[in-house]
């Protein structure tokens, strides 16, 4: 019935999409969903370039960077993907994700993402480590980093760009700009906050 996988996606898609009114969030997952999987690269993927031209405006679609599961994200890459799907991509960060692999637990901040990020991004969801008490530090990080981007879209002025620091640097509470380092120690001064308080509960 159609001449390609992805007009064959974008045509279910679309259909369910206004089937159910056209909701504000709706998000469609590309087969090809990061850089590694798309040959030879998103901008030049006729499998992207069809997706973005027949899936309606109004649905959000998902990325997850260079990789599956990428260390880092760049302005470039985000520009790159908006201009083939036409629209501002939805992160899927899938950082922190372990459900691949049972003996990885990452405890560290939210690290390389580049500064300036959020003008670029129609959304971001985060796939955490599948055991809960193991992703305070993950959330607590996640949210420093929101704040700082609120921060420097409220202040342009101050936004910053790749070529100030490399990706993941301590630098910059000073300068509103995010620092992974000073939000790992925000976050273990909460968490350890909660322990406590945890542990002089009844029963505990």
């Amino acid at each position: 019935v159609f001449p390609s996988l992805a007009q064959a996606q974008a045509s279910v898609a679309n259909e369910v999409y206004q089937e159910l009114g056209q909701p504000s969030v709706f998000l469609f997952c590309p087969t090809e969903y990061c850089s590694s999987l798309c040959s030879p690269s998103p901008s030049q993927s006729c499998y992207l370039q069809i997706i973005g031209q027949e899936l309606l405006p109004g649905i959000g679609v998902i990325w997850t960077g260079p990789k599956v599961v990428s260390q880092e994200l760049s302005a470039a890459l985000l520009e790159e993907v908006e201009g083939v799907l036409r629209r501002r991509p939805v992160i899927w960060d899938n950082l922190y994700a372990n459900d691949y692999d049972c003996r990885r637990v990452f405890l560290g901040p939210y690290m390389g993402r580049a500064p300036g990020l959020m003008s670029r991004l129609h959304g971001l969801l985060l796939n955490p480590n599948c055991e809960l008490q193991a992703n305070f530090i993950p959330v607590h990080t996640l949210g420093t980093w929101f704040r700082s981007e609120l921060g420097s879209c409220a202040h342009p002025d101050h936004a910053g760009t790749e070529a100030v620091a490399a990706l993941g640097d301590s630098q910059g509470a000073q300068d509103g700009s995010y620092s992974p380092q000073e939000a790992l120690e925000l976050a273990l001064r909460d968490w350890v906050a909660e322990i406590n308080q945890q542990a002089l509960e009844p029963g505990r």
